[in-house]
């Protein structure tokens, strides 16, 4: 929903210089029986059963097929191959970043208006006539429940093209001051180069963002998506296209992680990369880069979020049914493939009996399932072979040590689909390994502390992970809750007071973290994409100079 506050120009939706424009966030559909949108989307889900989808690498406006063919699988039923891709190689990528090159100039001088102009054009199709279709593949290609799909795909999505455009709007209206003799302005050109954007699986709005924001900003970017959410990356990209996105500005470059990172990194005109995934992936890049500065025309900007060990801590003030229904959703939903995800929680021991009566009680009712035929299914398969694996293998550890209990849960079937059951560990030891390095699955461990030493467990939760992304504490004194807010204060970038540690939503709680985290740069808030720009500050005098002298001097 977005609405010019001043004048068109012309007969089309353009802004004359400086508007603005008003918008809110997206809302959030229920998909009740007998709602359009449920009709819409089972008709969307029904479309693509036994579907697979022919994926192109889009180089120079052009489809590409190599002969390294992929196919990206249904998490829940890895026997439908939802899409056939390909991968590009180093000519291909290099050929793509030379087509980004060849359109920077002239999209960079586009006035910040007309660019806008398409991403609120995308955020409306995906509002409306493209939102089934969007949710409907990521349900599918991605795992998600219609719930998660609907706050991703939908929802998030739509809020970062709209938020990000007014924000760049804003920006443009963001001017320094002028005096009698002389005007002074600041332009705010787009970076000198192309962008990377290497987006992950498990949301579709991360990529559209991490490759739209830097577009937006008039910079010209090689967007390269996880194998695993091709799906739904495809027709996000296809959707700006259709929204006006000239051919070059975003190239879509499907390839082996390793490949795309040593040809991107080689190259003298890349000034900037935009990631989500891995913290050893983005200490790779980030070591090439460094390796390869001197042949680099700019300092490239860095941009990276990594995932955490995120925590929920308990006060024996807290509320019971709080703690445990916001502890189930953060570290269950989408089976805690989230960077936010809660993957550990400190209870007290004196409050720890209600917690696990009522956690486990409720643990029982989560249903693991189909997604897309079972709208009651809570949590579906985990995204791949590879991470179930390492899941399985983290269950395994907790069968095996002396210090860990599985409580509930912990099941593993690949047979149809990667599910694993939601799994409940209580841990003795605090420093154990479950409760320090991320899982990134159905995996919650709990650590019970005695109420009497809950200033160290403060201090305890600063100190186990190197990770800093979200937190939350549950409370209901005012003392403990700034006492821990100033404790915790580096422990996460996205804290939060009797909520769970998910669930940010764009231009409410930007997000991000820093420690091995990430870089920090807060997405879905006013100053990210001030990362995509590179100011020019100009001065115009309008009184000649006389002579060369000072005053003084005479």
């Amino acid at each position: 929903m977005w609405r010019a506050l001043r004048g068109l120009r012309g007969g089309g939706r353009r802004w004359q210089h400086r508007s603005a424009i008003e918008v809110t966030n997206e809302p959030i559909l229920e998909f009740k029986p007998g709602s359009p949108e449920r009709a819409a989307l089972q008709k969307a889900l029904a479309d693509l059963k036994g579907k697979t989808e022919a994926i192109p690498c889009v180089i120079g406006g052009e489809e590409v097929w190599t002969s390294t063919v992929r196919y990206q699988l249904s998490p829940f039923n890895h026997a439908h191959k939802v899409a056939k891709y390909c991968y590009a190689d180093k000519e291909l990528i290099n050929k793509a970043i030379n087509a980004a090159l060849a359109a920077r100039k002239e999209w960079d001088l586009k006035p910040v208006q007309d660019r806008a102009q398409i991403f609120l054009k995308a955020a409306d199709m995906l509002s409306g006539p493209r939102r089934a279709e969007v949710l409907a593949k990521t349900m599918i290609g991605q795992g998600k429940t219609v719930i998660q799909a609907e706050i991703d795909a939908a929802a998030e999505l739509i809020d970062f093209f709209r938020f990000n455009a007014k924000y760049a709007l804003e920006l443009e209206k963001s001017q320094p001051i002028s005096v009698d003799i002389s005007t002074n302005s600041m332009v705010y050109r787009g970076l000198e180069g192309f962008v990377a954007a290497v987006s992950p699986f498990n949301f579709t709005a991360i990529g559209g963002n991490l490759a739209g924001a830097p577009a937006l900003m008039g910079n010209v970017v090689l967007w390269k998506p996880s194998d695993t959410a091709l799906l739904s990356s495809y027709a996000v990209y296809k959707i700006l296209l259709e929204a006006g996105l000239p051919p070059n500005v975003v190239q879509f470059v499907p390839a082996d992680g390793p490949v795309f990172g040593d040809t991107i990194t080689s190259s003298e005109h890349f000034c900037g990369l935009n990631f989500t995934g891995s913290v050893p992936t983005f200490k790779r890049l980030w070591k090439q880069v460094s390796e390869n500065l001197d042949r680099y025309r700019n300092f490239p900007r860095l941009a990276g979020e990594c995932g955490g060990k995120n925590f929920h801590l308990v006060h024996s003030s807290a509320d019971v049914a709080s703690v445990v229904n916001g502890t189930l959703r953060s570290a269950f939903e989408y089976g805690g493939q989230k960077c936010s995800a809660c993957s550990r929680l400190y209870a007290p021991d004196s409050l720890w009996p209600q917690i696990k009566e009522k956690l486990l009680e409720e643990h029982g009712k989560i249903k693991v399932g189909d997604p897309a035929q079972d709208f009651g299914t809570f949590f579906s398969a985990v995204i791949d072979d590879k991470s179930f694996a390492r899941i399985k293998k983290w269950i395994e550890h907790a069968k095996k040590s002396s210090n860990l209990t599985i409580l509930a849960g912990g099941g593993c079937d690949d047979s149809v689909g990667y599910f694993i059951e939601p799994c409940i560990v209580e841990s003795k030891d605090p420093q154990d390994p479950i409760m320090k390095e991320e899982i990134f699955g159905p995996v919650l461990t709990v650590y019970v502390y005695p109420e009497k030493r809950y200033k160290e467990v403060l201090e305890l939760i600063d100190t186990t992970t190197p990770y800093g992304l979200t937190g939350a504490v549950f409370a209901q004194e005012k003392r403990i809750i700034d006492e821990a807010r100033n404790l915790l204060r580096n422990a996460a970038g996205n804290f939060y007071i009797n909520d769970k540690s998910t669930g940010a939503v764009v231009a409410q709680q930007p997000f991000g973290g820093s420690r091995i985290s990430g870089t920090n740069d807060k997405p879905g808030g006013p100053h990210y994409i001030l990362r995509w720009t590179s100011p020019q500050a100009i001065k115009e005098t309008h009184v000649p100079l006389g002579d060369w002298r000072y005053a003084y001097m005479q």
